[in-house]
């Protein structure tokens, strides 16, 4: 869902989804044909010219021909039963399939791996609860039946799952630890990103503990209360102290395509069946340390 402001208002309804979607025209508008993009819940048209407060709901792109393979994958597994899988994920892994990304995946592989995954987030999400960016590593959990789906789903909206992570930032932090408190919204200026604003934005809450400072950076800790998207490279930015190597957020250049320095190390839920809870670890993965390890050499 998609709200207006003042400052879209008189944009066209399919370049402005255009933007939202990251599509071609052609595609919004065979969209906005078939009624999959609506204003306030009614059709309109290509052309329309929206107006402060308009509601745009719509749903989500599938190319027509576009179908799940199952392909073997090199991600490890760190549990797995016949309730959940916990995945340490790779570098430069998507999680899911999407537009113009529609093989070596994480679903993919996880296809491949097993035949049991919920379908609760439809055809193109088996399985999948939660979600990290493809240049951020680390663990997350998978479902593999609906009930487990569900049970962690619930988990998540009261944010009782335990989430930390690693993350190296340019600068020395001074406080030995802190809470970011700031609402996350779309970025206006950009609707591909995310910011800290007031204006149509969600509660996010970020934890973050010094474990080391460094002449030019600081290695921290951060433990999510609430799982807005880019939560902690948007928070992080905020406060002056962007993630190093994050080509989208803070004004610094990377220092190599290997993405941000940002790593799911633990990863906490009740278990679907047991209802004990589980806790799981993973070691900071090379492209990460190979960057710490230039800072600390400085």
């Amino acid at each position: 869902m998609e709200h207006i402001e003042k400052v879209e208002e008189g944009m066209r309804l399919d370049q402005f989804m255009m933007d939202v979607l990251s599509l071609s025209r052609s595609k919004v508008q065979s969209m906005i044909k078939e009624n999959q993009i609506l204003v306030n819940d009614c059709p309109s048209k290509n052309g329309y010219q929206l107006k402060a407060n308009d509601q745009i709901s719509y749903e989500p792109f599938v190319e027509k021909e576009m179908k799940l393979i199952p392909e073997k994958l090199d991600f490890e597994i760190v549990y797995e039963d016949s309730d959940v899988i916990v995945v340490n994920k790779p570098n430069g892994m998507v999680v899911h399939p999407a537009v113009g990304n529609f093989t070596g995946t994480l679903v993919n592989g996880l296809l491949y791996h097993s035949k049991e995954l919920s379908d609760i987030n439809g055809e193109f999400r088996p399985g999948i609860v939660h979600r990290i960016d493809a240049f951020t590593t680390g663990l997350l959990v998978v479902a593999k039946n609906n009930r487990a789906h569900e049970f962690l789903a619930h988990q998540l909206e009261e944010h009782s799952i335990h989430r930390k992570y690693e993350a190296l930032v340019w600068g020395v932090i001074e406080e030995d630890s802190a809470t970011i408190k700031a609402p996350i919204g779309r970025d206006l200026k950009d609707r591909k990103k995310m910011a800290v604003t007031s204006i149509h934005s969600k509660e996010a809450i970020t934890h973050l503990k010094v474990l080391k400072r460094m002449k030019h950076a600081t290695l921290i800790e951060c433990v999510l209360e609430t799982g807005r998207t880019h939560q902690i490279r948007v928070h992080l930015n905020y406060i002056g102290h962007p993630v190093v190597n994050d080509p989208i957020y803070g004004n610094r250049k990377p220092i190599n395509d290997t993405g941000q320095c940002l790593h799911a190390k633990e990863l906490g839920f009740i278990h679907p069946t047991t209802k004990k809870y589980m806790e799981f670890h993973a070691d900071l993965p090379t492209e990460f340390l190979e960057i710490l390890e230039k800072f600390e050499n400085e």
